[in-house]
């Protein structure tokens, strides 16, 4: 949902939307030849509370689609009471972020972390999940994703956290925000603009991660 870009100063929140107009695409497969991939690199999946078994094994069937990566479910995190904020009663994700990256395993190509706990930064009043933007590490929160559901867990729950896990991948792979409103990198303001969006990468966002991919292997 949001994104750092260090280029611009450290971890520095910026909102960007792309201009051309895109197309939804379907896939059932990796986009990227796994001849691109390097077998030693894992995308992991770090659960910082305790979550269902069935959920991570979702996120981690749907990463493993879009990205073609190895995924696989590692905690790197006991909590995250050290980024609590006591005037705001959240938790400030980039703050997050920077701890997350630091515990890095060296086969870990990208970090996606999952928690509970309501998401911050200074400027919003609570995010959905946050990125390094061409980084390493992102994160998504649960805590808001249930909205109008009930307690009860349902399906529309759970493809709520697979597309914003999606879409904060996304981004740590270099994806900006989309304008086109059906792809998963559309900015979401609300569930409602979640719920709207699919699971899927546009056209134009699905090259931009192909050759993102691809690029590493080159070196």
């Amino acid at each position: 949902m949001l994104v750092s870009d260090n280029r611009y100063g450290k971890y520095t929140q910026i909102y960007l939307m792309l201009k051309t107009k895109k197309t939804p695409v379907k896939f059932t497969t990796p986009p990227v030849s796994h001849n691109s991939i390097s077998r030693s690199e894992h995308i992991i999946i770090s659960p910082i509370e305790n979550f269902r078994p069935e959920l991570l094994k979702l996120i981690v069937r749907e990463v493993h689609r879009i990205f073609g990566y190895r995924t696989k479910i590692k905690p790197l995190l006991q909590d995250v009471d050290f980024a609590f904020d006591l005037d705001r009663q959240q938790h400030y994700s980039t703050i997050i972020l920077e701890r997350l990256a630091s515990l890095a395993p060296t086969m870990a190509i990208k970090l996606l972390a999952i928690t509970k706990v309501d998401l911050f930064i200074p400027i919003l009043t609570h995010v959905y999940g946050e990125a390094q933007l061409g980084g390493r590490a992102c994160i998504v929160s649960t805590h808001r994703l249930n909205e109008g559901l009930g307690t009860s867990v349902s399906e529309i729950f759970y493809q709520r956290v697979v597309k914003e896990a999606i879409h904060e991948l996304g981004h740590t792979f270099n994806l900006r925000h989309c304008r086109d409103h059906t792809c998963n990198m559309h900015y979401c303001r609300s569930v409602k603009d979640v719920d709207l969006k699919s699971d899927q990468l546009c056209r134009y966002c699905l090259v931009l991660l192909n050759d993102a991919i691809k690029r590493p292997a080159k070196k």
